[in-house]
């Protein structure tokens, strides 16, 4: 699953609208126009070639927009007095758990709720797999993700959003 596959299917699951990607982006500190975004959502075949336009989303530009997805929930962060803004590791090749770990935080949702969204996905996980999952990629008990796990998150986040505003 790629990094624009993430984008689309958290964008649809959550019922975002392109101009709040957009602001999302820019509280994430990158700066995108409506036109890129909807470069960014095209769906594109692995076999054929990208459309005209095409912007491929790298790990930096989702870390970005899930920074900017906690931001635009919760509201920027307040530091505390006497501590330095918390530098940010930059994580590569762990697009699934970021996704898991920022989307948690954005949605406030407890160890608890991601288990009921991924067992509404279609997954049964124990706590201790979830908390593998969520651990710092430099932990000797890290776990990655994998694309059907996300696949599944992704899911069960749609079944909860998206039925919610229909009843």
């Amino acid at each position: 699953m790629t990094n624009n596959d993430i984008l689309i299917r958290l964008r649809y699951a959550l019922d975002i609208k392109n101009t709040d990607v957009v602001e999302m982006f820019r509280l994430g500190g990158m700066k995108y126009t409506k036109d890129d975004i909807l470069n960014m959502l095209k769906k594109v075949q692995e076999d054929e070639a990208p459309p005209a336009g095409y912007i491929e989303v790298t790990n930096d530009m989702l870390e970005a927009f899930l920074n900017g997805l906690i931001t635009f929930k919760r509201g920027p962060q307040k530091p505390k007095p006497g501590q330095e803004k918390p530098k940010v590791e930059a994580v590569k090749d762990h697009a699934n758990n970021m996704l898991i770990k920022k989307v948690k935080i954005a949605l406030s949702m407890t160890s608890e709720d991601v288990l009921d969204t991924l067992y509404d996905g279609g997954v049964s996980v124990s706590k201790g797999e979830l908390g593998a999952i969520l651990r710092n990629p430099t932990h000797r008990n890290y776990k990655a993700c994998g694309d059907r796990f996300a696949r599944n998150f992704l899911r069960g986040l749609t079944m909860q959003y998206r039925e919610d505003t229909k009843a």
